[in-house]
């Protein structure tokens, strides 16, 4: 028998920020039609006796308290009792990270799991904007020397990305090349992704929130004056907005391709209407902003779509 039980795997709560953080919302409406909240760090997460189980705890969440949460045991738990899994721990994607899915995988048929593990597993959150270049500002993939010079030669003004980094985290802007701190950045990330500066940047950009295939809202992130970071762990500030009609186009063909490589819930960016190449699918956030600045309540569309 299916309890109802949503269980997150994620960074502890005491980590969680809840005026902004996406899982404590999404839990925190999943408890009114009362699910249980059992949450656990990927860490204590293993395969015994053939069953997956997780050393974590039951938990409350409760948004007009000084402290928002509530332990309310700890224990042991099978996964396939619960009715959903959400894979909310922060990046980097790495080998604990990729771990962590192929575990999953062995419940992904008995247990409704968001995101499904294997496409998480299977989908780079920046390799995979790819197939979207032509939307993109100027990029390139590489840890070349030759080749991230010959990209300066081009394009000047240029911002560095760790291809499995996250939350604006490594994340430069050069105005010309240097040699040894791009060697640097390389030895520590591997791949990098070079890509044109925009400078509209400044204005902020537009974060699209794709859940079961459909655009569901959107919010635009304002740098810090003097910041080039639109990240809001990175102080950028959340305001209303409007997608284009290409933004709209653009935005509803990737959230097909999404939905087909069976990815339930991302997030994608535009700087001055051009795609940034962050597919955001591990852990998405900014459900929390857009309800505080809008009103418009997605943790109610996700999980109705899931018809929780």
């Amino acid at each position: 028998m299916i309890n109802k039980i949503v269980a997150i795997q994620g960074n502890h709560p005491s980590k969680l920020n809840p005026k902004t953080d996406t899982s404590v919302f999404l839990a925190n409406e999943i408890q009114k039609k009362n699910y249980r909240i059992f949450y656990y760090d990927p860490k204590n997460l293993s395969i015994i006796n053939s069953k997956v189980v997780a050393e974590g705890f039951f938990i409350k969440f409760n948004y007009d308290n000084k402290k928002f949460y509530k332990i309310l045991k700890k224990q042991k738990l099978n996964l396939i009792r619960c009715k959903y899994v959400l894979i909310r721990q922060d990046p980097p994607f790495n080998l604990e990270y990729i771990s962590s899915t192929f575990i999953l995988e062995t419940i992904k048929n008995k247990v409704k799991i968001i995101n499904n593990p294997t496409a998480i597993r299977n989908i780079s959150e920046k390799l995979y904007s790819v197939k979207y270049q032509r939307f993109m500002p100027n990029t390139i993939f590489t840890q070349n020397i030759m080749e991230i010079k010959n990209f300066f030669k081009k394009n000047k003004h240029v911002i560095l990305k760790p291809i499995h980094s996250f939350s604006g985290n490594d994340i430069h802007l050069l105005n010309k090349f240097k040699l040894k701190f791009i060697q640097r950045l390389i030895k520590k990330h591997s791949y990098i992704m070079c890509q044109k500066y925009l400078p509209k940047i400044s204005k902020g950009d537009k974060r699209v929130f794709l859940i079961d295939g459909k655009i569901c809202g959107a919010i635009s992130r304002v740098p810090q004056k003097g910041s080039y970071l639109s990240n809001m762990s990175k102080g950028a500030t959340a305001k209303k907005t409007q997608l284009t009609k290409f933004e709209k186009n653009i935005s509803k063909l990737i959230a097909k391709d999404l939905k087909r490589d069976q990815i339930y819930f991302a997030g994608i960016d535009f700087i001055d209407q051009k795609l940034n190449g962050d597919i955001n699918v591990t852990s998405p956030t900014g459900l929390k902003t857009l309800f505080d600045i809008s009103k418009v309540n997605l943790a109610k569309t996700f999980w109705k779509c899931l018809k929780a």
